[in-house]
């Protein structure tokens, strides 16, 4: 008698491995395409992406081709699995921005004797939400977000120096929640959106590039 044995079952593919639809190829088409428009990507470079991304026939293969770019899902991945950002004022302070940085998930800012400053208004973030953990202890945290930008406070406790929040309510599709946590101390910890000097200055940004 021969003996039977049960036929090996198959392997579940791997989530890069499925196949991409016309829907999937179309929508990398498009993010090559606003690419190019904002000068990321040169013409030669999209003729390529294109050509690949629609003879493309898995995610991963589709992946590739906009890993480098922002709003991806692998730049936002990637922007997930950076350390934590710590700031520390120290005696002469220390800020992060106006200009360009990459932001993670976690940022701490912790004030001392210089205080501490955070301005989002120029970054391209990657991210749902950001945990901003912040301690104004003797001389303040100040974070700054672009309008459209939304916070959270209800995790701040306001200590003695206590939680100034001049954020308005209203959130843009697609920009990221700040999560303020942490405590005033004694100088407390602001959040606001961008004043008129700075608005005057990132407006100049803009019409010089």
């Amino acid at each position: 008698m021969t003996a039977q044995f049960p036929e090996p079952t198959p392997r579940p593919a791997a989530s890069g491995e499925l196949r991409a639809s016309h829907d999937d190829r179309e929508a990398v088409v498009e993010q090559l395409r606003d690419a190019a428009a904002e000068g990321r990507i040169d013409l030669d470079e999209l003729d390529s992406r294109l050509e690949q991304a629609l003879t493309s026939k898995t995610y991963a293969e589709l992946a590739v081709l906009t890993a480098d770019l922002p709003n991806s899902p692998s730049a936002a991945a990637a922007a997930e699995n950076l350390p934590p950002l710590v700031l520390k004022g120290g005696m002469y302070g220390e800020s992060r921005g106006p200009g360009r940085w990459e932001v993670p998930g976690h940022v701490v800012a912790h004030a001392g004797l210089g205080g501490v400053s955070l301005d989002f208004t120029r970054v391209e973030c990657r991210l749902t939400e950001v945990v901003v953990e912040a301690y104004g202890e003797t001389s303040g945290v100040t974070i700054v977000i672009p309008d459209g930008w939304a916070t959270d406070t209800t995790g701040m406790a306001p200590g003695f120096g206590g939680l100034k929040d001049e954020t308005t309510s209203g959130r843009l599709p697609g920009t990221p929640l700040i999560r303020l946590t942490g405590a005033g101390g004694m100088a407390g910890v602001i959040i606001r959106h961008p004043n008129k000097r700075e608005r005057r200055k990132l407006d100049g940004n803009s019409t010089q590039g």
